[in-house]
């Protein structure tokens, strides 16, 4: 039993500092945002610039969640760590899709790359959590039930 919690552990927790990092530096670098000198004429910024600011603290935060998850061994707190992993993440999905917004120009990268990746990789993190949080639940009751 030790060893499947053990594996829990790493899993989620990498699962969650690897999003967290990807949601974070993913729009910055990996899968960038568009330029925004093509904005430079109103003398702001587009939405997706802001979109990309708001996905460094989630991501962040997300993060901190899984380092967190590896840190205590509470089943109880690692389900609401996992909670918490979850709404991250569904935070993060509604950054660009329906809270900050993207560009709306089709044909700039961050709707080619940024908001698919990012998309991605939050629902992923979602479903892995919602997961998590089924399977940890019911090892929870089991274990009350033997006790």
């Amino acid at each position: 039993m030790k060893t499947a919690n053990l594996k829990n552990r790493a899993a989620a927790a990498a699962v969650s500092v690897v999003s967290g990092a990807l949601v974070a530096a993913g729009p910055q670098s990996l899968f960038k945002i568009c330029d925004q000198s093509h904005h430079a004429h109103t003398g702001g910024f587009s939405t997706c610039y802001y979109t990309a600011q708001a996905e460094i603290g989630i991501g962040i935060v997300l993060a901190l969640l899984g380092i967190a998850y590896l840190l205590f061994s509470n089943p109880d707190t690692h389900i609401g760590l996992t909670i918490g992993i979850a709404l991250g993440a569904l935070l993060a999905f509604l950054a660009p899709n329906a809270l900050i917004g993207m560009d709306s120009d089709p044909m700039m990268a961050c709707l080619t790359a940024t908001l698919p990746a990012l998309n991605i990789i939050t629902i992923a993190t979602f479903l892995f959590a919602a997961g998590n949080i089924i399977y940890l639940t019911r090892k929870t009751q089991r274990s009350e039930v033997v006790a």
